[in-house]
């Protein structure tokens, strides 16, 4: 690796002020897990690194809310939210999600912030805070804004955050008697990249779904909703016909992309099989929100 500065600010303002938004080489970092490996392959070269580690406050810990919401902060480590009790009875996706998340080694640095500011499409937490309605607020000099994490996701490795600007936090709504589920298959070990991964959040009524959000990820440049198969599950009762319709639906819409962990008519057959086994673990027992 060439060599670069590194910054411990203890605040946000310093932070920020740390930041270059003309500079693309000055970059915030979270864990670094993942931009470590683009820095010892060389797609990286930062002239500075601003960790954000000692920046406490609102960018650590998680909050519950009366009304079932969760405020997670930014920095919080990916292990800390797999074994929250609050995130398990609020949002158990989530913690489900965890449990196939890299490994325990990755998990106990990376933070929820980078996962979602890094903008890679195979990351699992993405699509499945996508399907649960979250927000981020992101703070830069000019002040704070709020991004659904839908239009927080913007391409390949891209973000809609301007380079001075950090996510502080991320909000994720109360569920009341939604249900969610998220599959991922990998091609090689379990600790893969995924070559599909799709997520889904159903507002039912016994078998017959009232509403649907369905993300499908790693198969396509960003995480991303797919409507034609949301509206293939809106008001219809459960069965094979109506599973094989949306994942036709949602097969056909996808955007997919080939790479090394699959060819794209690969992947589209992922997505078309995991949308069905998604909602059916949606809609069991094991899957209730």
């Amino acid at each position: 690796m060439t060599p670069f500065d590194l910054a411990e600010p203890t605040s946000v303002k310093e932070a920020l002020g740390l930041l270059d938004a003309e500079d693309p080489s000055v970059r915030p970092v979270g864990g670094g897990t993942a931009l470590m490996l683009m820095m010892k392959a060389g797609v990286f070269r930062p002239t500075r690194l601003v960790s954000l580690r000692k920046v406490g406050g609102r960018f650590s810990g998680i909050k519950s809310a009366a009304d079932g919401s969760l405020t997670i902060g930014a920095m919080t480590p990916l292990a800390v939210i797999e074994h929250s009790a609050e995130v398990a009875r609020l949002a158990p996706v989530i913690t489900r999600t965890m449990l196939r998340l890299s490994n325990v080694r990755v998990r106990n640095v990376a933070t929820v912030g980078g996962a979602l500011a890094h903008g890679d499409p195979h990351m699992d937490l993405p699509p499945v805070l996508l399907a649960l309605g979250a927000k981020v607020t992101a703070v830069s000099p000019a002040g704070e804004r709020s991004l659904t994490v839908e239009d927080l996701l913007t391409g390949y490795y891209e973000t809609a955050l301007a380079k001075d600007e950090l996510i502080a936090e991320v909000q994720i709504p109360a569920q009341g008697g939604r249900r969610a589920a998220y599959l991922k298959f990998t091609a090689g070990s379990a600790e893969d990249w995924p070559a599909v991964g799709v997520a889904v959040s159903l507002d039912a009524d016994g078998g017959t779904v009232r509403s649907a959000t369905v993300v499908a990820s790693a198969a396509t440049a960003k995480a991303v909703r797919l409507k034609s198969a949301e509206d293939a599950l809106k008001g219809a009762r459960i069965d094979d016909k109506v599973l094989a319709r949306a994942g036709e639906a949602g097969a056909q819409e996808a955007e997919v992309i080939s790479d090394v962990r699959g060819s794209a008519p690969y992947k589209r057959e992922l997505i078309r099989v995991h949308i069905g086994r998604a909602v059916r673990r949606a809609l069991a027992a094991n899957g209730a929100h």
